[in-house]
């Protein structure tokens, strides 16, 4: 091995231990194009040596120069394996960009090599080193591979992008945000299968934590999602259910206090029928009057609940009464304990709110918080307890 290749291995291992990533590159368009154009063509994945294949339907086995479209990465297996045989790695025949989503997918990095056929130390590194039982083994295991011709198509711009200074080329690449990918490593030039397991060894152990703790950084920020979310459908469950049995309770008050006002009603109608009359005039006056309040109240809560910005907080009182009141996610919590003040129910004297689900005090400390960082929008219910 030339001292120029061996001291590039070494920089690559030094770059690993320092746990830094070599560079970010920028991929051409063409490649995130093609990517696209693939997809909505349904093209499957498929190896060649005796390993699973997954097709679509429509999918056909053919030779390379009678398809007119066969992943290029088709054309340099059965390339590869009419001069070094069936055993190699198992290289995803996809769009480059496909195969980077399947790692992605599957938490691994892509291991990717460039065929420069003429190349003379092409045909010793196939034979002694891709070929190895033992690199085999250690890419299929812990890498998604992919190949492509180095002077064709998808191969081409990653040679062109890459510009490496000799063949045959490798690389391990992690994905990256954007249209970009990060190359962890790269080898050029001829490499033992003792070098290459080394080196891919160390990016796995020194690199992967990188990649395994962002894993679990956006695992952590999934499951706190999934939990908020789950938390506000049972705080909207909890209101609309407390709201459900307001609404019950004030029908049967209604009902109740309906009869007891007909049946001094019937009585009287007896002995006075213009009596009868004047009151059932005034009755029904104040009635009018009492619903077209109450209908002007509602409605307007109605309307403020429409607004985005609006909260609607059920309050319940120790006695089993129940307000309902809207009020801007900006307002303060000082401006539930005015609202409740202002009420002048008997018993309300020093209390405290306090919040089911989560079960959360808002006491004196609590005050100047907004509505909505309190978590009481767009609609909560507080329970007031005494002091």
């Amino acid at each position: 091995m030339s001292s120029t290749m061996r001291e590039d291995i070494r920089s690559s291992g030094e770059a690993s231990r320092n746990g830094i990533v070599r560079r970010m590159v920028s991929l051409p368009r063409s490649l995130i194009g093609g990517f696209s154009r693939a997809m909505g063509q349904g093209r499957g994945r498929i190896g060649i040596g005796g390993r699973t294949q997954t097709l679509t339907s429509n999918f056909q086995m053919q030779n390379p120069e009678e398809s007119l479209i066969v992943p290029e990465t088709f054309t340099f297996l059965h390339s590869f394996e009419q001069h070094y045989g069936t055993m190699h790695p198992f290289f995803y025949a996809c769009q480059f960009m496909e195969a980077l989503k399947i790692a992605k997918d599957e938490h691994k990095f892509l291991f990717m090599y460039l065929h420069s056929p003429e190349h003379p130390f092409t045909p010793s590194f196939c034979r002694e080193t891709l070929s190895s039982e033992l690199v085999v083994q250690f890419l299929d295991a812990n890498f998604v591979s992919w190949a492509a011709l180095a002077d064709k198509e998808e191969g081409l711009q990653m040679a062109t992008t890459l510009n490496p200074s000799c063949f045959p080329f490798c690389a391990i690449i992690a994905p990256a945000p954007s249209d970009s990918i990060a190359v962890l490593q790269q080898m050029e030039g001829p490499i033992s299968p003792t070098e290459i397991i080394g080196i891919l060894r160390r990016t796995v152990e020194e690199q992967g934590l990188a990649f395994r703790s962002q894993r679990a950084k956006h695992a952590e920020q999934n499951q706190k999602i999934t939990a908020d979310r789950r938390l506000r459908d049972e705080q909207d469950a909890a209101y609309l259910a407390a709201l459900h049995i307001d609404k019950e309770k004030e029908k049967l008050k209604n009902s109740a206090l309906a009869e007891r006002v007909q049946k001094p009603v019937q009585v009287t109608n007896k002995a006075n029928p213009e009596k009868l009359e004047n009151h059932f005039n005034k009755t029904n006056t104040g009635k009018m009057k009492a619903s077209t309040t109450r209908e002007s109240q509602y409605k307007e809560v109605d309307n403020r609940g429409k607004d985005p910005q609006a909260a609607q907080i059920l309050i319940r009182f120790p006695n089993g009464e129940r307000r309902e009141q809207c009020f801007l996610c900006t307002d303060k919590m000082q401006a539930i304990y005015r609202y409740i003040d202002s009420l002048g129910l008997p018993g309300i004297g020093n209390y405290r709110l306090i919040s089911c689900f989560p079960r959360r005090v808002y006491g004196v400390d609590q005050m100047g918080m907004t509505l909505k960082e309190a978590g009481l929008h767009p609609r909560a219910s507080l329970f007031v307890e005494i002091l």
